[in-house]
């Protein structure tokens, strides 16, 4: 297996089939990219093309990986999954905990016994020094009285506090997502776009729905991270989160909207949020068909836990 690095060339008609692009793809493109071999990667099947730098006007620029099944193929069509903290999926022994979601595992197994419809996973990766900052649900912010803004920018320990979760979404919608759709050979529609993360990540990906539900069709929150900030006696941001989601969470209909939690390290604080995601979800119009709110016992906030359930969201999702 190997990872692709992409850097700015133009490809001829032979380089594109190489790497798996459209037929129809400009060659004055210029943003595609100086690939590369990795031969270090380790994947259970597939491969990962990764652009290493992702150049943004909206975010800081960031390595993108693009998770290709075994057999991808220009000639039919794949559904597409954007998925937050892109460093963890795949390959745990390059990972700060040696621990990974084994995206391409379960992706893998699930496409091949055709319980999902086949699809790529475009994977973004974190900036740990500002993933708070990128993946706070930005206008939620709103709903919180100034003295809990202000300890929320006391809680950064920045002087130059900015929450960027708006912009990160400009960068996938309107930078990321069109070199996807122009490069490889994916629907571009709603019901075939899906996003999906942890922690601070399952709270994106419940925030990139409800900003943008004419571009993706379907929610995974695991283990979402509802304290906003560090878990604290009197803490205003779930009811800040909240109040978003009444105001914003698309209605029932056309979404699917996975959320689950379990108990255990950092998941312990999720339970007592439970019945307000209930509530809410029932509030608008959602049901047992096309919403969950799992609780798995005795799971951790980790790699590990996700793993071990990551089919139950992608069937979910993505099912056929």
């Amino acid at each position: 297996m190997y990872i692709l690095l992409i850097v700015i060339v133009a490809v001829s008609c032979k380089d594109k089939k190489e790497v798996g692009l459209n037929d129809n793809t400009s060659d004055d493109v210029s943003t595609l990219l100086q690939f590369k071999a990795v031969d270090s990667a380790k994947l259970y099947a597939g491969k990962l093309v990764r652009i290493d730098s992702f150049p943004s006007k909206f975010i800081t620029p960031r390595p993108v990986d693009i998770w290709l099944p075994e057999n991808y193929s220009k000639d039919k069509k794949y559904s597409v999954l954007y998925m937050h903290d892109g460093q963890m999926l795949f390959d745990s022994t390059t990972t700060w905990n040696k621990q990974e979601w084994k995206v391409d595992e379960w992706a893998s197994q699930l496409m091949n016994e055709k319980k999902v419809k086949e699809f790529i996973v475009v994977a973004i990766h974190n900036i740990p020094q500002i993933r708070w900052q990128d993946l706070f649900p930005e206008k939620a912010f709103e709903f919180m009285e100034a003295t809990a803004k202000d300890s929320l920018k006391d809680i950064s320990g920045r002087t130059n506090f900015k929450l960027n979760g708006d912009n990160y979404l400009k960068f996938i919608t309107e930078e990321l997502k069109p070199n996807i759709d122009s490069n490889y050979s994916v629907y571009t529609d709603k019901e075939h776009t899906f996003v999906m993360g942890s922690s601070m990540g399952g709270l994106m990906s419940m925030y990139a729905i409800s900003e943008y539900p004419d571009v993706f069709g379907g929610a995974g929150c695991i283990s979402t991270h509802w304290p906003g900030a560090m878990p604290k006696e009197d803490n205003p941001f779930p009811d800040a989160i909240f109040g978003y989601m009444k105001e914003n969470l698309p209605v029932a209909g056309i979404h699917k909207l996975y959320f689950d939690y379990g108990n255990k390290t950092l998941d312990q604080h999720y339970p007592q949020y439970a019945s307000r995601v209930d509530d809410i979800l029932k509030a608008k119009g959602y049901t047992d068909e096309n919403s969950k709110n799992l609780f798995f016992e005795g799971t951790d906030h980790s790699e590990n836990s996700w793993n071990s359930r990551l089919d139950i969201p992608l069937l979910f999702l993505m099912n056929k």
